[in-house]
């Protein structure tokens, strides 16, 4: 089964721009993965062209070699434009495989190990009374593990102000009434996406009680290990660390250091299924259990479900928060994954990931600029978006 050709689609969908990839192979079976380098889909491409041109002809059933040469194939080895676009391949093989031996990617994987996918619903509320409703009533419908953000998330078309000490003054007040009105039993955290100091961070923890948070997301960005270790000292709140990493290596001194408790891999950035399995088995060396990063298309929540299936070290999965009207992506994908009324992912048996792709849809769609928003402190400097 060798590759003819390699389609990457950068599109609007909903409310952001997906970046899909089609690998096709001269037995007519294809398969799909995707990136999840948001706000540079564009650059992902440009790699992906690149990689097309001495991918077509190889086997697409020798998906390791290729993702090795993929990755050392080139002076400039890895870095994030070419692991999300590796991974945006990778994914896509493993459809085309599975479809090939007729089973479902769980099963190139190592096969099954359990038999549905435990999920986390977010609230992405500004801090408030309302938040606190809406995480009361999601507790009330079933869910048993919540996140919330920083309820401050910009349009993308302008600066928006963020100051972080009023930020972990509002959160700290808030994150303790959730606790309260949410009782012990619930799972609670927050993703503070990288806009805090490492000072910042240890008054935020130290405003709530103990055991107010289960885990906190991202408080500070990654660039900087020490930083953590100096964080991980100071405060008694697990920590949820990964998102941004693009590779094992990127991973490796957070675990071999456990400066994390739980690894947020991002399938689509992290150098696909074939880089996802090596680090969740480099994180249960430290008992460290995975908590995928799955903010993307169905594709990413399809391709997320068959890496929980299989791996043994699984805390809970991310169940976008931003779908909202699904009928856009009603007319792109057919059999995405959908949750049951006990809030979990089953496994799909179908072969390959188990979803499709409607592509005579795609040739309709149009990529749309769009920048994060830029998050300015109220003296003008900017800070983390």
């Amino acid at each position: 089964m060798k590759i003819t050709d390699i389609k990457p689609y950068a599109f609007w969908l909903g409310y952001r721009n997906v970046c899909l990839v089609k690998v096709e192979t001269d037995c007519g079976i294809y398969g799909w993965g995707e990136s999840g380098l948001s706000g540079r889909e564009l650059a992902v491409v440009g790699a992906i062209d690149h990689f097309k041109q001495f991918l077509i002809g190889k086997s697409a059933l020798n998906i390791g070699a290729l993702w090795q040469e993929m990755y050392r194939g080139q002076y400039f080895e890895g870095g994030r434009v070419l692991a999300a676009a590796i991974s945006a391949i990778d994914i896509a093989l493993h459809d085309a495989c599975g479809k090939h031996f007729g089973v479902p990617v769980y099963q190139l994987l190592g096969g099954k190990q359990r038999h549905h996918i435990p999920v986390f619903a977010t609230s992405i509320l500004p801090y408030g009374q309302a938040m606190i409703d809406e995480l009361v009533a999601m507790k009330e419908q079933g869910w048993q593990v919540l996140r919330t953000t920083t309820g401050i998330h910009g349009n993308g078309e302008s600066s928006t102000e963020f100051e972080p000490r009023q930020s972990i003054a509002e959160a700290a007040h808030w994150l303790t009434k959730a606790r309260e009105a949410l009782g012990p039993e619930i799972v609670l955290g927050v993703d503070y996406h990288h806009r805090l100091s490492v000072a910042e961070t240890i008054s935020f923890c130290q405003r709530m009680p103990s055991g107010t948070l289960d885990f906190l997301e991202e408080p500070i960005r990654d660039e900087s290990p020490a930083s953590y270790q100096s964080l991980r000292q100071r405060i008694d709140v697990p920590l949820a660390i990964g998102e941004e990493f693009a590779s094992k290596w990127d991973f490796s001194p957070y675990v071999e250091s456990v400066l994390t408790d739980f690894g947020r891999v991002d399938v689509c950035n992290a150098g696909g299924l074939t880089e996802a399995m090596k680090i969740a088995a480099l994180c249960e060396t430290r008992y460290i259990d995975m908590m995928p990063h799955n903010p993307l298309s169905p594709i990413c929540s399809a391709a997320s479900i068959h890496y929980c299936a299989a791996i043994p070290n699984l805390a809970w999965l991310e169940w976008p928060p931003y779908d909202g009207d699904m009928s856009d992506y009603d007319r792109v994908f057919t059999e995405r994954p959908m949750l049951t009324d006990q809030h979990v992912l089953e496994v799909p048996e179908r072969p390959g990931l188990g979803i499709d792709v409607n592509e005579a849809e795609l040739q309709g769609q149009r990529f749309k600029y769009w920048e994060a928003p830029r998050m300015h402190k109220p003296d003008g400097s900017y800070t983390n978006s």
